[in-house]
């Protein structure tokens, strides 16, 4: 809103420092300045609140050291994450972006159903809250939106870079002319619809959708929609299940998901801005810049809830939160064309997911064949794992910390190493 004020004012009566908000840099800069005084401020009025209505923590007794002290901490904290985003967002962001649209989406989205899994396990007194088959259903309807808006809307578009021969002259020895052939030297061409998207590692590192159809038919490459909704379906769905996995202790999905917020919010700048990409030689997003403003406004909001959500924790974020955080990584990856770097940037949440499948798959296989289920882990996910270890909580959330800067300095690394 204040962007489209400052709009008129400097059309209008050419006010001094209105041009200000014209900059991507200047906006997400004042958006993360907000939300983390609204996490902050608010944060506390929020806490007290939840206090008051006691809306605590139900803790199940798992027999890990700690967990009866948190009994009865206020929980659905993922409110504050939501406020603190969308307040910035709405008075800095240019709301006619598609990209700013579909993440507001996402994140009502996903917030609401968080919310209802934490209502009824509250409220209803059902501590398995909404049924897994309801999220999973929100999940995929949350994944044909994206994944449809994405493939059909006019304004998700690309712009490649492509080699052109520019000829330059020189004075030879004996005062003739010499023309001379530059192919590497390289132009945007205009924007067009594509499927592309990025493959880490690799040199020629784009990848299209379109071609895994094509082998069946170059008139097939029109329904690449086929494969590319539900390969976005599947991200939502395993993104969003991961960060709600890893919201097990104090300050772990809040940390891990802000250090690949940042991550994330560094590669959308770069691919919105023509000179940086075509300098890093990747591929350029017309208007996905603007989606800098979210990213900055969303890593602010996930710091300042850290503020409360450190250990001892004096809130929890509930599914409210965690399924929103989820969400809005999976579909700011797939909207900068970056989704097949999740394995990597997202490696916490991986490890998180993967161990509750190792462990569940191993003992209903263990039971089958020995009559008795065996475990790989002491307790699934993989951070209860530690504490049955008997590593304190913090402990364990620091390390899973400098682990998810290790592989958020690596997802950085790939815009060069290829």
């Amino acid at each position: 809103m204040l962007y489209y004020l400052f709009e008129y004012l400097e059309n209008q009566y050419q006010l001094a420092g209105a041009t200000l908000f014209q900059f991507i840099s200047f906006r997400a800069a004042m958006a993360v300045i907000s939300s983390l005084l609204i996490s902050m401020i608010f944060g506390k009025r929020i806490i007290n609140f939840l206090r008051k209505q006691q809306i605590g923590e139900t803790v199940r007794d798992l027999g890990l050291e700690g967990q009866k002290e948190k009994q009865g901490t206020p929980t659905m904290g993922g409110i504050i994450i939501i406020i603190a985003t969308l307040i910035p967002v709405l008075l800095f962001a240019k709301l006619d972006n598609i990209y700013v649209i579909l993440l507001i989406v996402t994140t009502l989205w996903m917030g609401t159903i968080g919310f209802i899994d934490d209502y009824i396990k509250k409220f209803k007194n059902d501590k398995e809250g909404l049924k897994g088959k309801f999220k999973v259903l929100g999940q995929v309807g949350l994944g044909l939106i994206v994944g449809s808006v994405l493939y059909f809307h006019e304004d998700v578009t690309i712009k490649e870079q492509v080699p052109v021969e520019i000829q330059t002259a020189m004075v030879s020895a004996d005062n003739s002319m010499v023309l001379l052939h530059n192919p590497s030297s390289k132009e945007f061409k205009a924007e067009e619809k594509s499927t592309k998207t990025t493959i880490p590692f690799l040199k020629d590192n784009e990848f299209d959708y379109a071609d895994i159809l094509s082998v069946f038919g170059d008139g097939l490459r029109d329904y690449a929609w086929i494969i590319f909704i539900p390969v976005v379906i599947f991200i939502i769905t395993a993104v969003s299940n991961g960060a709600n996995l890893t919201d097990g202790i104090d300050g772990l999905a809040a940390g891990t998901s802000a250090i690949s917020v940042i991550v994330l919010g560094l590669f959308t700048w770069v691919s919105g801005n023509i000179i940086f990409s075509d300098y890093l030689n990747i591929m350029y997003i017309p208007r996905i810049g603007e989606m800098t403003i979210y990213v900055a406004a969303f890593a602010g909001a996930l710091v300042g809830f850290l503020w409360y959500n450190t250990f001892p924790a004096q809130v929890f974020m509930g599914d409210t939160g965690s399924l929103t955080i989820g969400g809005i990584i999976a579909v700011i990856a797939i909207a900068v064309r970056k989704e097949l770097l999740i394995p990597i940037l997202c490696g916490v949440f991986l490890a998180e997911n993967l161990s509750v499948m190792l462990q569940v798959s191993y003992f209903k296989y263990t039971k089958k064949k020995y009559g008795e289920g065996r475990r790989i882990f002491l307790m699934s996910p993989l951070h209860h794992h530690y504490q049955k270890k008997g590593m304190h909580e913090s402990k364990i959330v620091n390390r899973f910390w400098i682990v998810a800067i290790m592989l958020g300095v690596l997802t950085v690394v790939t815009l060069k190493l290829r």
